[in-house]
């Protein structure tokens, strides 16, 4: 039998007026069913929106994060759209990272476009932070503005396509997962380039972390926003209020996949911000992983943040960005792994406790995804989309 458990997110912050700093929790993006290749035929679709010279796009753009554009002539090239706050992007890193290195020498150019989902990825210094941090080497594009996005077709992070050595496109997928299809088609693609992939071995990907893949299983709970753009699910007495200092209470009860906010806080469209100190969140669900998307204070100070589990440590349930005692320390604007639960049921009622001393500053977003579809996702002509968030 499942039991219910509280999970508390306690962030202790010293800021100045006008720190900029963001959560989220996120666990898995679940790409829709969809018709696709029989079993074990890689991809050969692409997306009806690609542009016909694919390439071209990326000589075009601008700003490079790692030097001038790349040469890209003559080459296999795996494009892949992404943005380093993302648990699905950064999911996908342990496979690019692994293709880069077992077939960069053989004629495969991996490329990254990193477009921002929240304001604070659109600085190409934390962009170059976060791509060292995270170990990739491999060129890549700032596309802000989503031009390349655009140019290309894309519908979602992470979105992968694939360009043959004559430029052409020959395989697109969006959402997690396909990797050993992926994986065929690039294989084909530099067989047909000259380069012979037939003694080189396919071994597992080893991920470990936050980009270890998702526990599908176990989720049960839909995507949460708090900024009030997006924002469904609030349980707090009255409701949000928007751009406006509110002093919220906790629900009397939270249902699962419902979540509230104690304290005062000041809710904008993408975001939350605790005005005072003694703020909580509480969230109800059903998952092993709680990740959060931080942003550092401007003065530079650390953040020390706790989390527990039931009103106690989560001990051997701390995530990669939390001790035993689930404390963490916010530095960097990243996304931080709080909670890996293990076991076999993950059904969790999480009591998020956001306190902060004298001056300080939190800007909030909190978000879960969920359970992926039962049919593994294939490449396809058409995917399902997730766009880019709309704030208005």
């Amino acid at each position: 039998m499942t039991t219910n458990r509280s999970i508390g997110f306690i962030a202790a912050a010293l800021m100045a007026a006008g720190t900029t700093t963001a959560l989220c929790c996120r666990e898995a993006l679940a790409r829709g069913p969809a018709q696709g290749p029989a079993q074990g035929e890689p991809a050969a679709s692409a997306s009806t929106d690609a542009p016909p010279r694919p390439l071209q796009v990326l000589a075009d753009a601008r700003p490079w994060l790692t030097g001038p554009a790349p040469s890209l002539r003559g080459k296999v090239v795996v494009v892949n759209f992404w943005t380093y706050s993302c648990i699905n992007s950064l999911r996908a890193l342990p496979y690019l990272r692994a293709w880069e290195a077992r077939y960069g020498d053989k004629g495969l150019a991996v490329i990254g476009v990193h477009a921002p989902e929240f304001d604070f990825e659109h600085d190409p210094a934390k962009v170059r932070a976060a791509t060292q941090a995270l170990g990739v080497a491999y060129p890549n594009l700032q596309d802000n503005a989503f031009a390349a996005w655009r140019a290309f077709g894309n519908e979602g992070w992470p979105g992968f396509f694939f360009i043959d050595a004559h430029g052409r496109l020959r395989g697109y997928t969006v959402g997690e997962g396909n990797y050993a299809e992926a994986e065929r088609l690039i294989r084909k693609l530099l067989d047909e380039a000259g380069h012979d992939t037939s003694r080189l071995p396919i071994a597992p990907v080893e991920a470990t972390g936050v980009e270890a893949q998702a526990d599908w299983a176990s989720l049960r709970s839909p995507e949460a926003y708090i900024g009030y753009a997006k924002a469904q699910g609030m349980a707090s007495p009255g409701g949000l209020a928007r751009d406006a200092s509110k002093t919220y209470a906790p629900a009397s009860l939270l249902p699962l996949n419902r979540w509230d906010l104690a304290g005062s806080w000041r809710v904008s469209r993408e975001f939350a911000r605790l005005d005072k100190a003694g703020g909580a969140i509480g969230f109800h669900f059903h998952a092993r992983d709680a990740h959060a998307v931080l942003g550092a204070p401007a003065d530079g100070q650390p953040v020390r943040f706790r989390v527990t589990i039931d009103g106690k440590a989560p001990g051997a349930d701390h995530g990669t960005d939390t001790d035993a005692a689930g404390w963490g320390e916010l530095r960097q604007d990243r996304l931080y792994q709080l909670v890996r639960q293990h076991g076999t049921r993950h059904r969790s009622h999480c009591a998020h406790r956001v306190l902060a001393p004298r001056r300080a500053s939190l800007f909030l977003h909190f978000r879960m995804i969920r359970k992926a579809p039962a049919t593994r996702p294939q490449f396809r002509r058409s995917p399902s989309r997730k766009r880019k968030p709309s704030y208005r």
